[in-house]
């Protein structure tokens, strides 16, 4: 299943920002897209755990963890945020460089995502969304599959992104980009089967 278009129309940032805010849209590549209804408790839980395993790690370091809705602006060498026609909201992103962080927005591409898939974004950030951060410079790439348990993750070798790394969540899984940072699964796991009931 693929999100809605928005319209036909090439976007950019600057267009965005005059949209209301009563619906939210990610822009790539000029096209607008639909993001999905609201997200549900599951989705926000692993978003949620991921990004507090990570804060605590990262307290009182440089790199910085933030959880959506955040504006992250990927524009090309020298293009203004106005006249840039890319900016997506990953669940949870770690941007190292202080300098990319505005008020309102990161500018730039980030250290480290997290996409938590559902059925109506499984094949927009499986697809869409992976090639785009490849193209940015996103270090390191991680979709969590809910219900399947399945952790993929992309880590950028050169200009491009490696082999995939398919993981169950079990155990422990070490962030390449963050020494130090580690996400504890089993936590989040038992929480997960609890639902299934």
């Amino acid at each position: 299943m693929s999100l809605a278009k928005r319209d036909a129309a090439y976007h950019t940032y600057g267009d965005y920002l005059g949209w209301p805010e009563d619906a939210r849209y990610e822009l790539i590549d000029g096209v607008a897209y639909l993001m999905a209804p609201v997200p549900t408790v599951r989705h926000q839980d692993i978003a949620g755990e991921i990004f507090r395993q990570i804060a605590n790690v990262l307290e009182g370091k440089p790199c910085c963890v933030l959880i959506a809705p955040v504006d992250v602006v990927l524009p090309h060498a020298g293009e203004a945020d106005a006249q840039a026609d890319t900016v997506v909201q990953p669940d949870v992103l770690v941007v190292c460089e202080p300098g990319k962080i505005g008020e309102k927005r990161v500018r730039g591409a980030p250290d480290f995502v997290v996409e938590v898939l559902s059925p109506a974004t499984a094949s927009h950030d499986m697809v869409i969304k992976r090639r785009l951060y490849e193209q940015h410079g996103v270090r390191e790439y991680w979709l969590i599959h809910p219900i399947d348990r399945v952790l993929t993750l992309y880590r950028l070798e050169g200009a491009e992104f490696g082999k995939p790394d398919v993981q169950e969540l079990k155990g422990a899984t070490s962030v390449a980009v963050l020494p130090g940072v580690t996400i504890q699964w089993e936590l989040l796991a038992e929480r997960l089967r609890a639902t299934d009931d």
